[in-house]
């Protein structure tokens, strides 16, 4: 009996040491992650309810990986709280700043504004003012102005010129050029078949002064002297490039006066064709012509002996 007894307490010895010991090592790591994850489910409850809430909207995102163990342990303390960005509100976010400037009925007042370069109102620009304040502005500036020429011509002393006007309109004149210089070609032919004095008309544009008057030689019928087809006149200050709001209607006779001398103007005497008159059209239509000539190739003044 005692005997077997001590055969089956070897027995049992022997099966408690030769158990397998990965069933052991299953069975502690079983209730060691069992363990691990209640802890873990109970710290990810209290961090839940610890962490801050974010801004409305998800301004704020989080820099942190949800399964990490040990990001609540490494976390640092939390910073203040960044103002977060306001929400757009529905169609205000997608409106346009209103620019400077562009309030109601301002683009119809800087419509109405002078342009630069325009002058007072009478230049090229077309949006210098609207069309009938602009017409009339200009009507007024070139009625004082000329009403201002027509006294100072009166005035001269020496009766270098007289001026009718033509149909009793004071923006188109006839003017008579009485005098050239007496030691010229030009007043011997004048002396010598009894002219008194060289007829010009003279119409004024809209804008004048700021544009050139149109000027052409009326009578007697010239040669040379910067004298071309139609009576047109071959001079720089009568365009539009070479003229200046400063010219006045004497200062530009003067000068055509000293052009007609330097360049050998002489009355024309041959049968026929002295009788023929200049014709405004075909004045017009030469003094055209030669303008796209000189602005494309410049103002040169020919020698005296090319006329």
């Amino acid at each position: 009996m005692a005997t077997l007894l001590r055969k089956i307490g070897l027995i049992r010895l022997h099966s408690r040491d030769t158990e397998d010991p990965k069933h052991h090592h299953h069975h502690r790591s079983s209730s060691q992650q069992g363990s691990s994850l209640r802890g873990r489910g109970n710290q990810k409850n209290s961090s839940n309810k610890l962490q801050p809430q974010g801004p409305p909207g998800g301004g704020c995102s989080s820099s942190s990986s949800e399964g990490s163990p040990g990001s609540h342990k490494n976390k640092k303390a939390p910073e203040p709280a960044k103002q977060p960005p306001q929400p757009a509100r529905s169609g205000v976010g997608r409106e346009k700043p209103r620019e400077v400037g562009r309030e109601p009925g301002a683009g119809k007042e800087a419509a109405q504004r002078p342009g630069p370069g325009s002058g007072p109102g009478c230049g090229s620009g077309p949006a210098a003012l609207v069309p009938a304040g602009r017409q009339q502005h200009c009507t007024q500036v070139r009625t004082r102005r000329l009403m201002k020429e027509l006294q100072d011509i009166a005035r001269l002393s020496d009766r270098f010129i007289s001026v009718e006007l033509v149909d009793e309109s004071l923006f188109d004149w006839n003017v008579k050029l009485h005098q050239v210089d007496k030691d010229s070609v030009l007043w011997q032919d004048m002396k010598e078949t009894n002219t008194e004095y060289i007829l010009l008309n003279l119409t004024f544009p809209d804008n004048f002064p700021f544009s050139p008057p149109f000027m052409r030689v009326l009578s007697p019928r010239l040669e040379n002297g910067y004298v071309l087809d139609g009576g047109a006149i071959c001079m720089e200050l009568l365009t539009p490039r070479g003229w200046s709001s400063a010219y006045t209607v004497e200062a530009v006779m003067r000068q055509f006066a000293a052009s007609l001398v330097k360049g050998q103007g002489r009355i024309c005497r041959k049968a026929g064709k002295s009788k023929k008159s200049f014709s405004r059209k075909e004045a017009e239509a030469t003094f055209k012509s030669l303008v796209k000539t000189h602005e494309k190739y410049g103002w040169v003044t020919p020698p005296v002996s090319d006329g």
